[in-house]
């Protein structure tokens, strides 16, 4: 799942050195001095091919780079690993000196510290690589890569893989915490395309875990981020790739009610698995504007499948029967690219017209609302439509979600805005809005309220219940085995 946060304006509309000590005080800052001791440490034990940078050095910038300002802090230095011993090595300098780290892939986390830190910043970037195994029909990936480089380089062999639906999404987000696709209804989650992963321990020793060698770490890993040490590289099932049908269509608000019937019917009645749509009604700096992503996995689209949404009169379409890349590649790049982001997500076992018309009313209510009391600059609620078949895609279980009984299809709402200080106005308006939609679709009769919440949409507070449900006991209790000092509490996001 994604918000269409990364759609800008014109295509919404259709318009063409070493820390030093701080002395300002008369007295030394021992955080300071301890973290550049750090930084040193670790500069002094790792192989030459690793580098440590610090502020000043463009590299600096572009390792503590993130898509959103609410998860950028400054570290004391930057690491960038070269070889998984040197991992290891930063490992237990870090966790001797127990000294706050992030760890970084593509970089965009939303949540604050979820990847970034005030102490050593871990930048995947040398670890990148893409190499195409046909006789396994597998890839595996760096995961310091970006999803969008490795659509490009399974292209030649006609192949792809279950990742983001937009550009600039880093590797380890998708396959540590869920992943949905446009292929989704096909191949399942990203996580249960996982075969193999390569993880630095948090003692520093380098394992390779599948579902075979184990068990307890690959049902851990696929869900479970990044508790149990830093994966370095994944190995991924490929499928077969043709060109595909789709893109990008918007609507005026005087066409909403036309396109939520279109959605409604779509759901009701599509079962073609090889279909996909994602409707983002949206308020964009005081306008209400709503964004369609077609997608049918073939050159051409079978007879009438999308006939509704085209008849609809649109502001924009660029819709033809393209390569995957081009159709990832023909949305803008970060388009709110330095905006604080939340996002929020919920289920929805049936997309109706009423369910539709509470999204709208939201959208339409709480879009003003955030801009009049946050400055907000881009409010969109999201419908991610897909079958309930899109859980029955692995052969073991994951850390998430916790239940496969049923698949369901999600609402999700994206809020950009600038300005730290109407962090909590924002975190209030989306929690609001969050529980009110949910006691609404109850009240439809819709059996959602526990329905694991989407970690990577996740807002800050969520409890590990929440998105974990009953495999909270068995992931701690992995934890508690892998890293008994708790050198993985040192970096962010959610923890067992």
């Amino acid at each position: 799942m994604v918000a269409f946060a990364d759609l800008s304006l014109s295509f919404l509309f259709g318009l063409s050195g070493l820390t030093e000590p701080d002395a300002s005080s008369g007295s030394l800052d021992t955080r300071n001095v301890l973290r550049s001791t750090v930084c040193e440490q670790i500069a002094a034990n790792v192989s030459s091919s690793s580098v440590l940078y610090y502020n000043g050095s463009s590299q600096y910038t572009k390792d503590n780079y993130h898509w959103s300002s609410s998860s950028s802090q400054t570290s004391k230095c930057s690491f960038e690993p070269a070889t998984t011993e040197d991992i290891g090595i930063a490992l237990r300098i870090l966790g001797e000196t127990q000294t706050q780290f992030g760890i970084k892939s593509g970089g965009h986390a939303t949540n604050a510290g979820f990847s970034s830190t005030s102490g050593v910043e871990i930048a995947m970037y040398s670890f990148s690589d893409i190499v195409y195994d046909s006789s396994t029909q597998t890839a595996t990936l760096g995961t310091g890569a970006i999803w969008d480089d490795v659509y490009v380089a399974l292209e030649e062999y006609n192949m792809t893989v279950v990742g983001p639906k937009i550009t600039g999404i880093g590797i380890g987000g998708i396959v540590l915490g869920g992943g949905y696709s446009y292929l989704t209804n096909q191949y399942g989650l990203g996580i249960d395309n996982v075969v193999a992963y390569e993880l630095v321990m948090p003692n520093g020793t380098v394992v390779n875990i599948t579902d075979s060698t184990n068990p307890d770490l690959f049902f851990a890993l696929r869900g479970g981020f990044n508790n149990f040490g830093i994966v370095t590289t994944v190995t991924v099932n490929t499928h077969p790739q043709s060109h595909v049908w789709g893109g990008l269509i918007t609507y005026a608000e005087d066409q909403w009610d036309a396109a939520s019937a279109a959605i409604a019917n779509y759901s009701a009645n599509v079962t073609d698995p090889k279909a996909s749509i994602y409707n983002a009604y949206n308020y964009v700096s005081g306008v209400a504007v709503m964004a369609n992503m077609l997608f049918y996995d073939a050159p051409t689209r079978p007879e009438g499948i999308f006939d509704e949404f085209l008849s609809i009169d649109a502001i924009y379409e660029d819709i033809s029967t393209r390569t995957y890349v081009d159709l990832i590649q023909s949305f803008p790049l970060n388009g709110t690219s330095g905006l604080r982001s939340v996002f929020s997500s919920m289920a929805m076992e049936n997309v109706t017209v009423p369910v539709l018309n509470m999204i709208v009313n939201e959208t339409l209510t709480r879009g003003p609302e955030l801009a009049d009391n946050a400055s907000a600059v881009f409010v969109t609620y999201s419908v991610d439509v897909f079958l309930p078949t899109l859980y029955d895609h692995v052969d073991s279980p994951t850390a998430y979600p916790p239940s496969r009984s049923q698949g369901y299809s999600y609402i999700e709402i994206y809020c950009g805005w600038e300005d730290a200080s109407y962090d909590d106005t924002v975190f209030d308006t989306v929690d609001a809005s969050s529980e009110y939609m949910t006691e609404v679709l109850t009240d439809y009769g819709q059996d959602i309220a526990d329905v694991a919440v989407y970690p990577n949409h996740a807002p800050p507070g969520t409890s590990l219940e929440k998105m974990y449900g009953s495999n909270v006991p068995r992931l701690q209790a992995i934890k508690n085995d892998v890293d008994p000092d708790n050198v993985m509490a040192l970096t962010g996001g959610w923890k067992f």
